[in-house]
C-alpha cells in the first residue's frame, strides 16, 4: 500500500467558474452602492470559497492506496487492477474520492493506453475503513511496464473545486502479447490430444491384446480371469504410449524494424506464437519454444504456460543472421514463425513435420 503522496492542486468547475462570476458581481455592486446587505453576501460567498478549498485539501489526504494486478494480462484485451482505499484518520470521514490512473504516469510511454481508466469511485469511506473496487484498462501492448502514480480527486464539498493528490506506486506489470482465435487449419497429425497410443506392447492405459505367457515377462501383466478359464499362464500386453510434443521455432532475429508496418509484422507474429503455444498446451502437449535467446524445455500445464507467455512478451528484435535458427530434435513437431519475405503459410512435408508461418 502506498502513503506517499503529492498535492496536484485544484481545478474550477463549470458550477465554481459561474460562481467566481456572481463573486465578482456582487464585489463589483457591493463596491458601488455600499451596500451592507451586499457586503454580508460576499463576505459568505468568499467564506464558501475558502471553506470549500481547505475541505477538499483535507478530503483526498490521510489515504492509503493499494494496486493489485490480476494473474494475467494481454494486450488490447480489457483486464481489471483490484484497489483498496483506506482512510487512515480516526476522526473524519472521505467522500466522493475518484480513483484512477492518468496515462501519463504510466512508463514506457509507448504503453500508455489510449483512453484513460474507468475509474473507480468511493462515495463514503468512514473513518479508519477501506474500500475495494477495481480500475479497468485496456493496454495496447506487450512488455513491462510501471505504474508510477495513482490519481485521487474529490468534488466535495460543494462541487466548485476538483482536488487531486497523487500517490505514489511502485506496482509492476507484464504485459502479455494480444491472444486470437486459434488458427482453424490443424496438421492432422496434431488431431488428438494427451498421450497418444503407439501399437507397440509397453506400459500404457489401452490394451494391445492377449498372449501365451513367455519366460522373461512380467509377472504382473498376466491376466488370472483368462489364465483361469483357460487353464494356461495368459500375459495382458498393454500399448506403450508416447507423449505428445511441439516445438514453436520463433526467429526474431529480423534486424532493427524501421517502420510502424514493420514492427506491426513482428508484434502480429509474436501474438501467433503466443495463440499457438497455448492452443497446444490447452491440448494436453508438451510445448517447447526456440527463439534466438530462449530456449524454453518440453514441458505442459499452468506453469509452462506462464513460461511461455512470459518469454514471449519479453522477446524483443535481433541482429539478423546468415543461419536458419533451428532445433536439433529433427523428430518432434514444429511451428516456425518468421518474417522472411517471399514465404507463405504452408504445411510441410519433410521429417520434422513443421508448420511455417511467416507475418
Amino acid at each position: 500500500m502506498s502513503r506517499r503522496s503529492r498535492g496536484d492542486g485544484f481545478h474550477i468547475t463549470k458550477v465554481g467558474l459561474w460562481f467566481i462570476v456572481f463573486l465578482l458581481i456582487v464585489v463589483v455592486a457591493a463596491t458601488n452602492t455600499g451596500n451592507n446587505g451586499l457586503f454580508l453576501v460576499l463576505a459568505v460567498m468568499g467564506a464558501t470559497v475558502l471553506i470549500s478549498e481547505f475541505i477538499g485539501r483535507l478530503n483526498v489526504r490521510g489515504l492509503e492506496i493499494g494496486l493489485q494486478a490480476p494473474a494475467e494480462i494481454f494486450a488490447n484485451s480489457p483486464s481489471r487492477l483490484e484497489i483498496t482505499v483506506r482512510n487512515r484518520s480516526r476522526w473524519l470521514s472521505r467522500w466522493l474520492l475518484v480513483v484512477t490512473v492518468d496515462p501519463t504516469d504510466i512508463k514506457p510511454a509507448e504503453h500508455r493506453p489510449r483512453r484513460r481508466m474507468r475509474p473507480f469511485t468511493a462515495a463514503h469511506l468512514p473513518r479508519n475503513t477501506r474500500a475495494a473496487g477495481h480500475l479497468e484498462m485496456l493496454m495496447r501492448r506487450r512488455g513491462r511496464l510501471k505504474i508510477r502514480r495513482i490519481h485521487v480527486t474529490s468534488l466535495f464539498p460543494v462541487g466548485f473545486f476538483r482536488k487531486g493528490r497523487r500517490y505514489y506506486s511502485d506496482l509492476e506489470l507484464l504485459i502479455y502479447p494480444e491472444i486470437f482465435s486459434p488458427a482453424g487449419t490443424q496438421p492432422a497429425q496434431f488431431a488428438r490430444s494427451g498421450d497418444e497410443p503407439t501399437r507397440r506392447a509397453g506400459w500404457g492405459h489401452e490394451m494391445l491384446g492377449l498372449r501365451v505367457f513367455r519366460p522373461g515377462d512380467d509377472p504382473r501383466s498376466i491376466h488370472w480371469k483368462q489364465t483361469a478359464r483357460s487353464g494356461e499362464m495368459i500375459l495382458q500386453e498393454r500399448e506403450t504410449e508416447e507423449n505428445r510434443r511441439l516445438m514453436i521455432v520463433f526467429d526474431n532475429a529480423v534486424g532493427k524494424l524501421t517502420d510502424d508496418k514493420l514492427r506491426a509484422r513482428f508484434e502480429r507474429l509474436v501474438s501467433e506464437a503466443a495463440t499457438a503455444g497455448l492452443d497446444y498446451l490447452d491440448k494436453g502437449f508438451d510445448v517447447s519454444l526456440l527463439t534466438r535467446e530462449t530456449n524454453l524445455p518440453y514441458a505442459s500445464g499452468k506453469r509452462q504456460r506462464t513460461n511461455l507467455l512470459e518469454a514471449l512478451a519479453l522477446v524483443e528484435p535481433q541482429p539478423k543472421s546468415t543461419t536458419s535458427l533451428a532445433s536439433r530434435d529433427a523428430k518432434t513437431p514444429h511451428l516456425r514463425f518468421s518474417m522472411e519475405p517471399g514465404s507463405s503459410t504452408n504445411l510441410a512435408t519433410s521429417a520434422a513435420r513443421e508448420l511455417e508461418i511467416v507475418a
